[in-house]
């Protein structure tokens, strides 16, 4: 059965249990999700449409709260709070796990992997990245119901980079861990800085450039106004977002419950891709109506640089641990087989 039929014969489940139970009914489940954004953010903003159809398709039996980053424990922390059952769950990249094991670095944002979101979902589902996945975080107590994408990060910098030899010596902005090392090997000297600071940090020239979220996210909070040469569209980086929940709960859930999570997931993914895409096609002709906004589109040959240049740090962490390793022939193997690679 195919997306389309389930969310068809699951809808179809809500609105009869609607009609027997009525929309002013107590919700069976209330539980409460942590996101890796702030609130306000178009992919906050995702999230909370998203336990809202949760709520719609189970009838109204499961509400669920959103929250913002760090509104109950630290972005690095959910993992643990998901599976003590501080938080029922979480929407949120999984390379902010990394500490714990190189395989979260890697399944999270594997850098330079992928073009296109619908690339790395296609490979989640059909070249095995769930079932490891799952296997990765099960030993944590925390149950995978499934992956969601966005659109390729875009890339902020005061002074025009057009190429991988531009990146030379550059003062950037990068996360720790798999991102800050392939733009090292690429030449840049990378510092890693938390979200909050990089928007002051560009503006006082503490760092030339950043790797920052997406195009329309960087526009609205005014980084192109600083930093008048964003790459777009981005060539580096395409986190995954984890949408998982305490294993122990899910366990217990009716079937159809369990049906309607995994259904309701994957309707968020296409909805959130398609969405961010709208707004980055918005935030792109804002830009352009700036005089002094150049956007800079890197060459097919200067992005299969840098993804070779990321291949080979990909070797690197797959010899890391047994799971990187089948990580890494998993992705090699899926790519190659699409001529992706």
């Amino acid at each position: 059965m195919n997306l389309v039929q389930r969310l068809v014969g699951l809808t179809a489940v809500a609105v009869t249990t609607i009609g027997f139970a009525g929309g002013a009914m107590a919700a069976d489940y209330n539980w409460t999700f942590q996101t890796s954004e702030t609130a306000g953010e178009p992919g906050f903003v995702n999230k909370q449409k998203w336990a809202e159809s949760v709520g719609k398709m189970s009838g109204g039996r499961i509400a669920i709260e959103i929250l913002p980053i760090g509104a109950v424990v630290p972005h690095t922390d959910t993992l643990d709070a998901v599976g003590a059952g501080i938080l029922q769950g979480h929407l949120t990249d999984p390379s902010y796990f990394s500490g714990k094991d190189p395989a979260f670095a890697m399944m999270g944002n594997l850098v330079g992997a992928w073009s296109d979101p619908f690339e790395l979902l296609g490979f989640m589902e059909s070249g095995g990245g769930n079932e490891l996945y799952a296997e990765l975080v099960e030993p944590y107590g925390v149950q995978f119901i499934g992956p969601a994408a966005t659109e390729p990060e875009a890339f902020v910098s005061r002074i025009p980079i057009r190429s991988v030899e531009d990146l030379k010596g550059v003062k950037m902005r990068a996360p720790e861990g798999m991102v800050y090392e392939i733009f090292s090997k690429a030449g840049a000297a990378p510092v890693s800085l938390p979200g909050s600071e990089i928007f002051s940090a560009l503006d006082k020239g503490v760092v030339d450039a950043a790797d920052n979220t997406v195009f329309a996210t960087n526009q609205a909070l005014g980084m192109n106004d600083i930093a008048h040469y964003p790459l777009y569209p981005g060539f580096h980086s395409l986190p995954m977002i984890d949408v998982s929940m305490t294993k122990s709960i899910w366990d217990e859930l009716p079937e159809d419950l369990q049906d309607i999570l995994i259904a309701s997931v994957e309707q968020f993914s296409f909805n959130h891709i398609f969405s961010v895409r709208q707004l980055d096609a918005a935030a792109v002709e804002q830009a352009k109506a700036n005089p002094d906004i150049e956007i800079i589109n890197w060459s097919g040959d200067e992005r299969a640089k840098f993804r070779r240049i990321a291949q080979q740090e990909w070797q690197n962490w797959a010899g890391k641990t047994d799971m990187t390793q089948r990580y890494y022939d998993a992705v090699t193997q899926y790519l190659s087989g699409r001529n992706l690679l």
